[in-house]
């Protein structure tokens, strides 16, 4: 029983890891923002682990992050810590992104660019892949545990890799508006410790000021790492990756910055 919770809690966290790299090199920085390009069959294999553990539905994440740099911090913001209260997005940040995922207007303004695809009409479906990643979960369990164990630990773990999922976007939506340092003058946040276990998305206020950058490493003296970077430059050695030029001076910068409280009445 040990190995096998073992097993489980192994499982959970590689589960959620693998979504936070997909959603920071896949969803963000190639589809939202364009700064990297990545081989189709890399692209694929993240938007398929996305689904089938998260549900999410590429379309509709392009859609709400572009609006949240549409309206970053002011009113229009789908999840704001100005606006909402850092404790509510940091419990809640899942249903105000759902809310906004939910709006045919939001999806149809922010994702333009973006040509429907026949994959679309399965992969559109986020429930769908949620059960075919619980039923995974279950089947795998079932097969190593055995009995009525097996298929409740096979959920459980399913569930807390989701839970995990989901506090990692909380912390970045929330703490990483709220609390931290700043490199530059907008009104994210860094914050190192949640940039080591969100594949660099800590790095916000990076993102903020380049957001078409590959990299969200952007100051040495301040020992930025960014650990999705690394996965990026392993897969542009295989030509699987193309990241954009980065911008300039994205190496050694700092100063202090007094950043103003965003205007809520826009």
């Amino acid at each position: 029983m040990l190995i096998t919770i073992a097993v489980a809690l192994a499982v959970a966290v590689a589960s959620m890891q693998l979504s936070t790299f997909s959603t920071t090199i896949y969803l963000h920085r190639a589809m939202a923002h364009k700064g990297l390009r990545l081989h189709p069959a890399v692209a694929f294999l993240m938007r398929l682990q996305l689904w089938i553990f998260t549900g999410i539905v590429t379309r509709e994440w392009v859609a709400v992050h572009r609006k949240h740099h549409h309206f970053t911090d002011i009113e229009g913001d789908p999840h704001s810590p100005y606006l909402k209260g850092l404790w509510p997005v940091l419990l809640w940040n899942a249903i105000y992104y759902a809310r906004e995922a939910n709006q045919p207007e939001t999806i149809d303004k922010y994702t333009r660019d973006m040509p429907h695809t026949r994959g679309e009409v399965v992969l559109s479906r986020g429930w769908l892949g949620v059960t075919l990643g619980l039923s995974a979960f279950v089947y795998g369990f079932w097969l190593l545990a055995g009995g009525w164990v097996g298929p409740l630990i096979g959920a459980a773990t399913f569930g807390v890799q989701a839970i995990g999922y989901i506090t990692l976007n909380a912390l970045i939506n929330g703490a990483c508006h709220a609390v931290g340092y700043r490199n530059f003058s907008n009104t994210a946040t860094n914050l190192r410790f949640v940039a080591w276990i969100t594949g660099g998305e800590g790095l916000h206020n990076n993102h903020h000021q380049y957001p078409a950058a590959a990299k969200l490493a952007m100051n040495r003296r301040r020992l930025e790492f960014d650990p999705a970077w690394a996965v990026i430059k392993f897969l542009s050695w295989f030509s699987l990756a193309e990241p954009l030029p980065l911008p300039h001076r994205t190496f050694g910068f700092s100063e202090t910055l007094t950043v103003p409280e965003p205007n809520r009445s826009q």
